[in-house]
């Protein structure tokens, strides 16, 4: 991790991005990266920053270098004057300007941008701003919980602990967020008992053909009976429960074991619970319930676990059968997720209570800037008391694709999806008045009129504003009534009674987009014809048509936005997992949602298209509750597994590799039986955090038992028993590694015999040892070594491998990649 300083000279639109990179996020609409780019931002996705005068702090993971924001800072929109980096070092302050050196020291420590005054002394208590105090597993004490959480605070504020308390997590972990200064929250961190203390941050929101795609067809085999006690719980922006996709008939009543609660609305036999946690008491658009105003969290419930809908559509578009994976499975609904995002301290209390309610798997479509560590992470603290209490925690990559080092969840003990397209692709066409047709891509719902000619404008820019740039009208009635071809805009264009906007741009024109008007993206060659035609003709008009779908025969490809891997805590894990549908995805809709997600939009409809990797991420929790169905027993990893180890090859292109895939595309049929598990628990996570250098006293503070650090293991992460492999080498040395694995018989026959298969890339030498198992009952466990060695790597490649384990029936496929910066 590092933080930037760029300063930043006269006519840098500083305030005008923040808002928009502020709104993409805090609105959750999928494409925030793309809004940011539009705005001239391009490819600073893993970054989050503060803007202080004419200097911006951008604090950045990695794949983000000095030379790389240079490039990638559009110079014409903010002129960068000086670029000072500070990186995580005894000496990261040394050289840092006068005023500076306390934000940068915390920013590097805590993982947030934090202002502070002219002096550089930190904002006043009565700015006091939300931190997460984390302390592990519920543990004994002489007080109660809730209680111990006052006494701590009492011992720093010294009075009036209530007042400061946000939450008190007591049902499934211990911890509390609580509103502190910085100086108030350090000295919480130096407590006895404290894991972590770290500001809370404000996350995003990151079918009727998907699942056919995935060779998942509504008639598959299924055990109805345990699939009916299946409870997935959805942290997300709340439901629609009068949508048909969450209708309750024919349902009988909840499991037994079922112990949560409907809050400020009515459950049915589908919605079995539905909770809401907003601490900041902001409702604006929306209200005090668990019901869905934005959209999102009714569009990924059902895509998990939909009921069966005909004739859904999009006016028209995307027409056929709603479902999810599990139609009969419970869901419940933790709506952490608001207009301005979903805090940390919400989604922690979310989980807390899904924990405790009993569910089975939790699926959430959320995720930060940037990865941060597993304990100063809501989602990895989360994710890792569920893993202890046998719940699977499915997420979502992130959308800052295509740069690598951008995946945002990267917790060994979660399920991380990655987006992908299916063989359904949405396209557009304009018509200019001269009859050229230009093919590009967009959801345009609004029906084709051949008398629907608009004049066609090009914002040609002066001293002040470039050519093609919408984002700053110097007068909307230029633009008023016409078709307007951009090369960036906002949403603010959209109330200025445009009728219709081109955009030109090459990196999305794998996703469809949707808008309040006529909208379409084309490519930057189409953009010059249209240019040209423009310039070229006395009165050009066009006509944008409605869209409509077409075959894809590529599919799946990762998508453009979809975040690519390395793990940047830990470089041997490979995150994201697997890959699923994630682009032109139709699913069920709140009515009283905007469908572009722009308010000014008045359409309403029952379901909607849209893409992300939250829209790939429901598609394994789907996928993840069909297998549990039929292996009720099976332990989060196990279950992990199956699904990594049987998804569908996907190969290296110019577009994607293993960073960007997984084990490849996720596969639900063949996963109820994969033959062989890399199981794992909680103890296995804990040698992992030992490998990696976490401490024994603060890993028995988060286990809460008495967890211990191996002191005969000289391991590394990499000796997890994770379902795929990766390995982080130097570029330009050679290099030898080994992963130790332990399979388990989970086949229908006791006794059998597995061979290993082995393929890799032309630098590798990959051996496994011993190449035959041997199994002669069910669950038996055989642990078996892979080595791999090689020659130099150029930087930035990756050379993959793959093990298959074959006994004539199953085939267990493990990923390899080893990779370079």
């Amino acid at each position: 991790m590092a933080l930037y300083l760029l300063e930043v000279g006269t006519g840098g639109r500083l305030q005008a991005t923040r808002e928009a990179r502020e709104g993409s996020g805090a609105g959750g609409r999928e494409g925030g990266r793309r809004r940011w780019k539009r705005l001239g931002f391009s490819g600073v996705g893993a970054c989050t920053y503060l803007a202080r005068g004419r200097v911006l702090y951008l604090l950045c993971g990695l794949g983000v270098d000095q030379e790389f924001l240079v490039q990638k800072i559009r110079p014409q929109e903010v002129k960068v004057k000086a670029v000072n980096a500070y990186r995580a070092s005894a000496s990261l302050a040394k050289h840092a300007p006068t005023g500076e050196k306390d934000l940068i020291h915390r920013a590097l420590n805590t993982g947030s941008i934090q202002a502070t005054d002219a002096q550089g002394s930190t904002s006043s208590n009565e700015e006091r701003k939300i931190y997460i105090v984390y302390m592990g597993a519920q543990h004994s004490s002489q007080y109660p919980t809730y209680e111990l959480h006052l006494n701590l605070l009492k011992e720093i504020l010294g009075s009036s602990p209530s007042e400061s308390l946000v939450y008190s997590y007591q049902r499934s972990f211990s911890g509390f967020a609580a509103k502190l200064s910085i100086d108030e929250a350090e000295k919480l961190n130096e407590m006895e008992g404290i894991i972590s203390v770290f500001p809370s941050k404000t996350l995003k929101l990151r079918t009727t053909r998907s699942w056919d795609f995935l060779n998942f067809p509504q008639r598959v085999s299924r055990n109805p009976a345990l699939e009916s006690d299946i409870i997935i719980g959805m942290i997300d922006t709340g439901i629609w429960p009068e949508s048909k996709s969450f209708s309750g008939q024919g349902l009988r009543p909840p499991p037994r074991k079922w112990k949560g609660a409907c809050v400020n609305m009515t459950c049915n036999n589908k919605i079995i619970g539905a909770r809401y946690y907003n601490s900041l008491g902001d409702y604006m658009l929306s209200e005090p319930s668990p019901r869905d105003f934005h959209g999102h969290g009714t569009h990924t419930a059902s895509t998990a676990a939909g009921r069966t809908v005909s004739h859904a559509n999009l006016y028209g578009l995307a027409k056929g059968m709603a479902r999810g994976a599990v139609p009969s499975a419970r869901l419940a609904v933790y709506k952490a997720c608001w207009l301005f995002g979903c805090t940390d301290q919400d989604i922690l209390a979310a989980f807390d209570d899904a924990i405790s309610d009993g569910v089975d798997i939790i699926s959430l479509s959320v995720g930060g800037d940037i990865a941060a560590d597993y304990f100063q992470d809501s989602i990895a603290i989360g994710a890792f008391h569920a893993m202890a209490n046998g719940i699977l925690t499915s997420t979502a990559a992130g959308n800052a694709g295509p740069y690598r080092g951008t995946v945002s969840n990267v917790a060994p003990w979660t399920l991380v999806a990655a987006a992908s397209s299916i063989d359904r692709h949405i396209i557009d066409k304009v018509v200019t008045g001269n009859h050229v047709s230009t093919l590009g891509a967009s959801v345009n719902t609004f029906a084709t009129k051949n008398s629907d000619d608009h004049p066609l404008i090009y914002m040609q820019g002066n001293a002040t504003i470039l050519p093609g740039d919408c984002t700053a009208l110097p007068d909307i009635n230029i633009v008023k009534g016409k078709i307007v071809l951009c090369k960036h805009f906002s949403d603010e264009i959209f109330i200025t009674g445009i009728k219709g906007l081109i955009y030109i741009d090459d990196s999305s024109l794998d996703v469809s987009d949707l808008y309040p008007v006529p909208f379409i993206t084309v490519s930057s060659l189409d953009g010059l014809k249209l240019l040209s035609y423009i310039n070229n003709t006395k009165n050009p008009v066009a006509n944008i048509h409605k869209s409509e779908e077409v075959f894809d025969s590529e599919a799946p490809l990762v998508a453009s936005f979809s975040s690519r891997g390395p793990n940047t805590i830990t470089p041997d894990i490979l995150k994201p997992d697997i890959s699923a549908p994630g682009i032109d995805i139709l699913a069920a809709w709140s009515r009283v949602a905007p469908v572009s997600g722009i308010i000014i939009d008045t359409r309403v409809v029952k379901y909607n298209i849209i893409s992300g990797t939250s829209m790939a991420c429901p598609h394994v929790t789907g996928a993840a509750a069909y297998v549990k169905s039929f292996h009720p027993n099976w332990s989060p990893a196990a279950i992990m597994s199956a699904l990594m180890t049987t998804a569908k090859p996907m190969y290296p292109s110019a577009r994607q590799d293993e960073l960007s895939y997984g084990a490849g595309q996720l596969n639900p049929v063949k996963a109820v039986h994969p033959g062989l598990v890399y199981d794992a628990g909680a103890s296995d996570y804990v040698q992992m955090l030992c490998n990696s250098g976490y401490n024994e006293t603060m890993i028995r503070i988060v286990t809460g038992d008495a967890s211990s650090c191996s002191a005969s293991s000289n391991g590394t992460a990499r000796d997890l028993n994770y379902p795929s492999m990766a390995l982080h080498v130097q570029s330009g040395k050679a290099f030898a590694a080994k992963f130790l694995r332990t399979v388990t018989n989970v086949g229908g026959a006791r006794r059998c015999r597995y061979k290993a298969e082995v393929w890799a890339h032309h630098r590798l030498n990959v051996v496994v040892n011993p190449r035959k198992l041997k199994f002669s009952e069910l669950k038996e466990k055989r642990q078996f070594t892979v080595s791999v060695s090689g020659g130099p790597l150029p930087g930035n490649s990756t050379a993959p491998a793959t093990v298959i384990w074959s006994d004539g029936k199953h085939q267990v496929r493990s990923v390899m990649v080893v990779y370079t910066d």
